[in-house]
């Protein structure tokens, strides 16, 4: 016997098997018949190593584990679409697109909630597989890409080609990896989408074999090298290489109407699929009209994804519980019974505090709403009265800190504890001064940070700096070993150098966020020069106002702070500003207000920068206090409204000459 030939013979029969599985949903070999023949394959390779190919489907199981993952550059940018969430915007699409083109047909997609990932062939053979990263820079996910049965490591024709889709977790697999999960006494995944997305990241393929992945092709980056001509035309050519693709759910359509129709029909399907979608992509179809409306500096202008409305779940109250900031406000806070509310597992949501409740009217035992606010964070949306117990307590607002049992003082619309000392406030505040946009100390999780401070670690943000000294005490600590010990105290050295901004930012300041924070650094250049400085000064400072000068006056007037700052001064933390300086001599900019809306040919934040850089202001609303509104392509109600109240209007190249 041939032994080569046998081989080849074997690895072409299981592929095509497996095409017709994982692909077609028509499967041509009984499980009997290709288990056989994917036995007789390994007894093979296992005597004749030598003759194992790159493509053979015994690479599915995994084995090889790396230490990391290599970066890779993408030839092609993998750039996102701009979202949509109703029938209006879906309109001002279509209409945009028709300004353009006269005739447009649309290709109708699912919106897979995966992620995405790129594949490279050389011969038709599978080289090497990518995630999306940050769309220019992914990571090489190529070995454990190789485990998932409905990626392709053979093609059926010898090309050269990249192609781009979504690896899924199906729902069947991410109920089977959750029973598992179960068993073993490990924590639940939340979604298939992060579960797809820590299973695709496993340092040991053998992990990512067993989590039964899938890929969806859905884009091919340069379709013209294959004579193809339209987005129809790519998916089919994609069916043809032996991809998985959607072609049963997928539809051409010519305008809103229709788009609008599909939309809801697959809407009414949404539970029944095998997999997670959380949308439609909208792409014009004919590859010409695509180069025609070409790009913005960061979307396609061809295409658009409709995101589903958030969806809405019934749970119990079960608990109200109050928490103190670092600014000691009080917040409420509600427990429920844990619910899946739109693919994640819920048991908790911000109250936001008692004029919330009261207008609410919210009960400990009530059946309440909870949905994703904006797809993200989850919210109670109302109370269901009609099923309310009617012995149910209404809500009453505590009088005296939780932690601490000083009397609340009530500003506005919240509560707050006024001590200081508080243990609550004092564990938020080194919470927030570690955290990524403020010192950024890479690791230090908020149960680090509580557990030091209860264990008298650190009281104060000096004392991050001294955790040195208690090294061999922190490493009999559970979890922690030397290594992650030495990390931990690698990401506090290295703030040291972090920029002017970041430290104010940290240092907790009332009112002063991120943005007001990077305003004071770029006036001021110097932590001392910003301390000197008063109220008058910090008044009358483009964007701060009279609430933000008492609020930093009252800090730098008070002891206890001051000696803090020494302290940081005296461990070497940077006190200097490392961006540039606001230069107010441009009459034209410095103490004007601008509005940005459109699409321009560079990021929003570029023009954003340069305004205040040069002592302008940018808001997000026109008003009667505009000085200028820049203006891109399709500009929408801003542009309107700026008519309306005459405001200056200026394009690109106005903007281009005020500089």
């Amino acid at each position: 016997m041939d032994i080569k030939k046998r081989i080849d013979t074997l690895i072409n029969e299981i592929n095509k098997a497996s095409y017709e599985y994982y692909a077609l949903d028509n499967p041509s070999m009984t499980d009997q018949e290709y288990d056989d023949k994917y036995n007789e394959l390994i007894r093979l390779e296992e005597k004749y190593p030598e003759l194992k190919r790159e493509d053979s489907p015994t690479n599915r199981v995994g084995g090889e584990a790396i230490d990391k993952f290599e970066k890779v550059t993408h030839n092609t940018p993998m750039l996102s679409f701009d979202d949509i969430f109703n029938s209006e915007e879906i309109e001002l699409f279509d209409e945009r697109i028709k300004k353009t083109i006269k005739n447009p047909e649309y290709t109708l997609e699912p919106k897979m909630d995966g992620l995405s990932g790129s594949l490279t062939y050389k011969d038709g053979v599978l080289v090497r597989a990518a995630t999306r990263g940050d769309g220019v820079t992914g990571e090489d996910i190529t070995i454990n890409v190789k485990t998932i049965k409905s990626v392709p490591l053979h093609l059926s024709k010898k090309i050269d080609i990249e192609v781009r889709g979504e690896i899924y977790m199906s729902k069947l697999s991410f109920e089977r990896a959750n029973i598992e999960r179960r068993k073993n006494n490990e924590k639940e995944f939340a979604n298939p989408r992060n579960a797809a997305a820590g299973s695709v990241r496993q340092l040991d393929s053998k992990i990512t074999a067993k989590r039964n992945l899938d890929f969806m092709a859905y884009f091919i980056p340069n379709p013209e090298k294959y004579g193809i001509k339209t987005q129809k035309e790519s998916l089919d050519f994609l069916k043809e290489l032996g991809f998985k693709t959607n072609y049963e759910l997928n539809s051409l359509v010519h305008n809103s109407k229709e788009i609008e129709k599909y939309i809801e029909e697959l809407g009414s399907k949404r539970e029944s699929l095998p997999f997670a979608i959380d949308g439609v992509v909208i792409k014009v179809n004919s590859l010409a009209d695509e180069d025609e409306l070409g790009f913005t500096a960061r979307v396609p202008r061809w295409g658009i994804a409709y995101k589903f409305p958030a969806l809405e779940v019934l749970t119990k109250l079960n608990k109200i519980v109050f928490t103190v900031g670092r600014t000691g406000k009080i917040t409420p806070n509600a427990y429920f019974d844990t619910v899946h509310v739109d693919g994640s597992l819920v048991s908790k949501a911000t109250l936001h505090n008692s004029d919330y409740c009261i207008e609410k009217d919210i009960r400990v035992g009530d059946i309440i709403s909870i949905r994703k606010a904006g797809d993200v964070i989850p919210e109670v949306v109302e109370v269901k009265l009609d099923r309310r117990d009617k012995e149910l307590e209404p809500f009453k607002m505590i009088d005296k800190c939780p932690i601490c049992n000083t009397e609340l003082i009530r500003k506005d619309a919240n509560h707050f504890c006024p001590n200081e000392n508080c243990p609550a406030r004092n564990i938020e505040k080194l919470i927030h001064y570690a955290s990524r946009d403020a010192m950024n100390f890479d690791g230090f999780g908020e149960r680090i940070i509580e557990d030091f401070y209860n264990m008298g670690y650190i009281n104060n943000f000096s004392d991050f700096y001294d955790l040195g000294k208690y090294k061999d005490e922190l490493m009999t600590l559970e979890g922690f070993g030397e290594k992650s010990i030495n990390n931990l105290l690698e990401a506090i050295e290295k703030s040291k150098n972090n920029s002017l901004e970041r430290l104010i930012y940290a240092l907790g300041i009332r009112y002063v966020g991120k943005k007001t924070a990077k305003i004071f650094a770029y006036m001021f250049n110097d932590l001392d020069a910003f301390m000197a400085s008063d109220y008058d000064k910090l008044k009358n400072i483009n964007e701060i106002g009279e609430i933000i000068a008492k609020s930093v006056v009252d800090y730098f007037s008070d002891e206890d702070n001051l000696k803090e700052i020494n302290k940081l001064r005296n461990l070497g933390i940077n006190f200097k500003y490392f961006g540039t300086q606001i230069d107010t001599s441009n009459d034209k900019i410095n103490n004007k207000t601008f509005v940005i809306t459109g699409t321009l040919s560079k990021p929003r934040d570029y023009y954003k920068e340069i305004l205040e850089s040069l002592g302008g202001k940018v808001t997000e609303s026109v008003t009667k206090k505009t000085d200028y509104v820049l203006l891109g392509e399709n500009p929408g109600s801003k542009y309107d409204k700026a008519k309306e109240l005459n405001i200056t209007i200026i394009s690109e190249d106005d903007f281009n000459d005020m500089i």
